[in-house]
């Protein structure tokens, strides 16, 4: 089976890979970036506290595993509407105001719960990324109805 990788010389794929889906692919390696850090956090406070499953009792883990999970939870769907919608070929300004929402909310949301000090940022955060993904959906939606309607 010919794979893209083997099918196109390193300087043609290298010439060829900005053009694509830039969006979702920039979205995706932040959050990627960010999802390592956030487990890291989860390492760091387990191997300080010895607890190897679930939280134990311990706060500080406690905190980084549901900020770690939350994570998890919502940056794959938004990233999988995010990629639809770029191969729809929706509008690179609508996608990324949306990326921007997600990157931010995820950030805050993440600061919310790891800094018990810093609760407006965790709603502030979630606020973001609910807007970001009912944004995209929506715009899904429009996209198959437009499609169905034969426009």
């Amino acid at each position: 089976m010919t794979t893209l990788i083997t099918a196109l010389p390193a300087a043609s794929m290298a010439a060829n890979l900005h053009l694509l889906l830039p969006i979702t692919l920039a979205t995706a390696a932040f959050s990627a970036m960010f999802q390592l850090v956030l487990t890291a956090l989860v390492i760091r406070q387990r191997l300080r506290s010895g607890i190897n499953l679930l939280d134990g009792g311990d706060a500080p883990l406690a905190r980084r595993i549901r900020a770690h999970g939350n994570f998890t939870e919502t940056v794959p769907l938004a990233l999988l509407l995010m990629l639809l919608l770029e191969l729809a070929g929706w509008n690179s300004g609508l996608l990324l105001g949306c990326a921007g929402l997600l990157v931010a909310g995820r950030v805050l949301h993440a600061i919310g719960i790891l800094i018990p000090t810093a609760r407006t940022s965790r709603g502030v955060g979630m606020l973001f990324t609910v807007n970001s993904l009912f944004a995209m959906a929506v715009a899904a939606g429009w996209t198959v109805f437009r499609v169905t309607l034969g426009e």
